[in-house]
């Protein structure tokens, strides 16, 4: 089995099939089922238990089987489909709340995956509650744990112009792919085809050895907001947006070749951002079902 450098981190995305909606499929269901294996691994015992609770019987108490949920509903929530990204404007390279949570097909202000990421993490704090919820705290814990997956997908905060990168056509060595699902994807797969023989347990162990040894120093750092208890999705959605400029744009213009010098280079970002998701969403969750997250409603 090929044992790429672990120093050149891992993972990332999915099946073909999915691209349906591909403007809003972030990582796909490989790269969801990742952040969620990363995230119930480091879950405290109230976490695991409030999870467990939540999750329906079909699901074996296993998150990650849940954590595309988000990208199957469209039909029952279309709603929900501007949800799952915040584009900003081209060129500027940088995330503004105020003025890139925007649902443009709405014209609705305030509907991104920033604000959607409050908003059901808001809505968890109802768990346990004597009086019942308003809520279904089901679905209130499947949306972050999606979502937190697409906020660290770089084009998910990419430019609205070209659609998070949507409407970019590049060729993937010989194939001809959009820049979007190459990012979602096409990146992962070629990773776990070349270096991990398909194997993508292997891979994900090998991530989660990254996280506990190579990233050791930097945790911390990722699961806390400053000196505040909070989550904070528009940290998460600038960190996508420098990214995306940085290295998803780059050399990645219209009818450009990418191959090795993209794929390889590439490799880093695509797997620390998948980590960072993953442990991320369990400092969430921690926060929330141990009561020592406080937000206003």
């Amino acid at each position: 089995m090929g044992q790429y450098s672990i120093h050149h981190q891992l993972v990332a995305i999915v099946p073909l099939f999915i691209l349906l909606l591909p403007n809003i499929h972030g990582w796909g269901d490989d790269g969801h089922v990742i952040v969620c294996k990363i995230a119930q691994a480091r879950l405290s015992e109230a976490a695991a238990e409030a999870v467990k609770k939540l999750l329906p019987i079909s699901a074996g108490n296993d998150l990650s089987t849940k954590c595309s949920w988000a990208d199957h509903v469209h039909h029952i929530y279309p709603w929900a489909s501007a949800l799952h990204y915040a584009n900003t404007p081209e060129a500027l390279c940088s995330y503004k709340n105020s003025r890139d949570c925007v649902d443009y097909k709405k014209g609705i202000k305030g509907r991104c995956v920033v604000a959607a990421i409050n908003n059901y993490t808001t809505q968890l704090l109802e768990y346990g509650s004597d009086t019942k919820s308003r809520y279904n705290l089901t679905q209130s814990l499947f949306f972050p744990s999606h979502f937190m997956g697409d906020i660290h997908q770089p084009l998910h905060c990419g430019f609205l112009s070209d659609n998070g990168g949507n409407a970019i056509t590049v060729r993937w060595y010989k194939r001809k792919q959009n820049l979007h699902h190459i990012w979602d994807s096409t990146i992962l797969l070629t990773e776990v085809d070349k270096f991990y023989d398909s194997d993508m347990d292997e891979f994900i162990d090998a991530l989660q050895q990254n996280i506990t040894k190579v990233w050791a120093d930097q945790v911390e750092e990722w699961e806390n907001c400053g000196d505040k208890d909070l989550p904070c999705p528009a940290t998460y959605a600038s960190e996508s947006t420098i990214d995306a400029c940085k290295w998803a744009y780059k050399d990645a213009t219209e009818g450009s070749v990418l191959n090795d010098d993209y794929f390889l280079s590439r490799l880093p970002i695509v797997n620390m951002r998948l980590a960072q998701a993953g442990v991320r969403l369990a400092a969430i969750l921690n926060r929330v079902f141990e009561k020592k997250l406080a937000m206003s409603i």
